[in-house]
């Protein structure tokens, strides 16, 4: 089996000094389509050194790296590519993310559950500066074709979506060239750019990035319900269940709860079709 489960889990985690500047932190937003008004007060805290605050989504590129997939070189990791899909994410922030730091991230495989026809493979990343930990990063990967191998099934983070009407309901739209500029903070797959190579792969043209629409939703729900104040979250996740296309409108559904939002992510233009699903912003 292409996964050696025991080999994975026991492998020592790998290590790397990462840093940022409030460029990048700038250059992340911007990618999110923070910065519509330009001059609006509440998206200066996005755009303006001076004001500049940190989504904690932002963990997940922090370094100008996929963060997600750190773990995927570890030993007894030996799959295709081509069978591997990002499936969930996860964002747990210990403290506000500084706009300028530096950090030691180490990568490690946490998990690897079986679910029958495919493997999930949980990859986490922690990063911890001078003053402690900032945040973990756990990614679900999905491996077709690699389940089977009698292994836990893991824990089912699926939710309830509440009955009763959403609290909130904003619509985002994504500007035709938002994934160009949401690649620039690291992650340069093709797929979201190239047509071509989107058509290889199934699409009629380029997708949205997962993670762009994640931290999408998290801006959203901030400003919507957390009064714009970043420092309020603490932890973030959410269940990729769909695409959307550069063009096309997110509408973020949210039911209030204490301690916690609960929401939805369709692509309004297609009949409300999955784009997230399970997600769930916890604050203080």
């Amino acid at each position: 089996m292409p996964i050696d489960v025991s080999a994975a889990l026991a492998a020592e985690p790998r290590r790397a000094e990462i840093g940022w500047h409030h460029k990048d932190v700038q250059l992340y937003h911007l990618g999110l389509g923070a910065g519509t008004p330009a001059t609006d007060p509440d998206e200066l805290r996005y755009t303006l050194e001076s004001r500049l605050q940190v989504l904690p989504s932002f963990a997940t590129v922090a370094g100008a790296g996929t963060a997600a997939f750190g773990g995927m070189g570890a030993p007894g990791i030996d799959v295709d590519l081509a069978a591997v899909l990002h499936g969930g994410q996860t964002v747990r922030v210990h403290r506000p993310i500084p706009v300028t730091g530096r950090a030691v991230q180490t990568s490690k495989v946490a998990a690897v559950y079986d679910k029958g026809k495919a493997a999930v493979i949980v990859l986490r990343t922690e990063a911890s500066d001078d003053d402690g930990p900032l945040w973990t990063n756990d990614a679900q990967i999905f491996v077709r074709g690699e389940g089977g191998f009698g292994g836990e099934r893991g824990p089912s983070d699926r939710l309830t979506v509440p009955e009763r009407a959403p609290d909130r309901t904003v619509e985002r739209p994504i500007r035709e060239d938002q994934a160009l500029l949401y690649r620039l903070s690291g992650d340069w797959n093709p797929l979201h750019a190239d047509p071509a190579f989107a058509k290889l792969a199934g699409f009629d043209r380029p997708i949205l990035h997962g993670l762009c629409t994640y931290g999408m939703t998290l801006k959203a729900v901030t400003d919507t319900l957390l009064e714009g104040d970043v420092s309020r979250i603490t932890a973030y996740r959410t269940r990729f269940a769909g695409v959307v296309f550069p063009g096309e409108t997110l509408r973020v559904r949210m039911w209030a709860e204490e301690g916690r939002v609960q929401v939805t992510v369709t692509a309004a233009e297609r009949d409300d079709a999955p784009v997230l699903a399970d997600t769930l912003v916890e604050h203080a």
